[in-house]
């Protein structure tokens, strides 16, 4: 949801991070590869018992995360291999996160357990309606926008990481907004498919 509605807002400061990271000689690949880097040493940094750090290097991941496409765009080097790399490194991410709570807290397994789950479901929804559809905006791809977006995600995993006493109350109401968006998107496709079936067969 803010991904979606909160462009309009961050646009020129991401633009901005693009460019300096561009004249600073760095390609997108490279930098959805710091991301990356980032992102899973977050999770091994929380892992150690340092959430704020583990906190610190999630959102600088997802800033990374969220100018590299904008420099492959200014540089003319979007690609199909770049959007497949940036969706498996977000996954990986997020699976880092998991795996830190988990063996924190292997109490929790159950509701991490929920959450993974819900996020796998909401993802073959999202990625099969994408690779179906051929209308594209921006990205390389059909987007579909949702209730939880990335940067929701890491407003979760920043409340999860940093009030571990509630870990299991926070990944259940995590788990039951991204099935709130897994029914957005099982909307959504119903109706794409819909048209598509019209215009195929009028």
């Amino acid at each position: 949801m803010l991904d979606t509605h909160a462009r309009k807002y961050t646009n020129r400061l991401f633009s901005a991070i693009a460019a300096l990271l561009l004249r600073l000689g760095l390609t997108p690949n490279q930098v959805t590869a710091l991301a990356f880097i980032l992102g899973i040493t977050s999770g091994a940094v929380l892992y150690g018992e340092h959430p704020m750090i583990a906190v610190a290097l999630l959102w600088l991941s997802g800033l990374l995360d969220a100018v590299d496409g904008e420099m492959a765009r200014r540089s003319g080097r979007s690609s199909v291999r770049g959007a497949q790399m940036d969706i498996i490194s977000d996954r990986l991410v997020e699976l880092s996160i998991v795996w830190g709570l988990a063996l924190r807290r292997p109490d929790c397994l159950l509701p991490l357990l929920g959450l993974v789950s819900a996020i796998l479901i909401s993802m073959t929804v999202f990625l099969t309606t994408g690779m179906l559809t051929p209308k594209k905006g921006k990205k390389s791809f059909y987007y579909q926008a949702g209730l939880m977006e990335r940067t929701e995600g890491f407003l979760a995993f920043t409340a999860m990481m940093l009030f571990p006493s509630a870990l299991s109350v926070l990944t259940w109401i995590y788990a039951g907004l991204i099935g709130i968006t897994i029914l957005q998107r099982l909307i959504d496709a119903h109706r794409i498919i819909k048209e598509m079936e019209e215009e195929a067969h009028p």
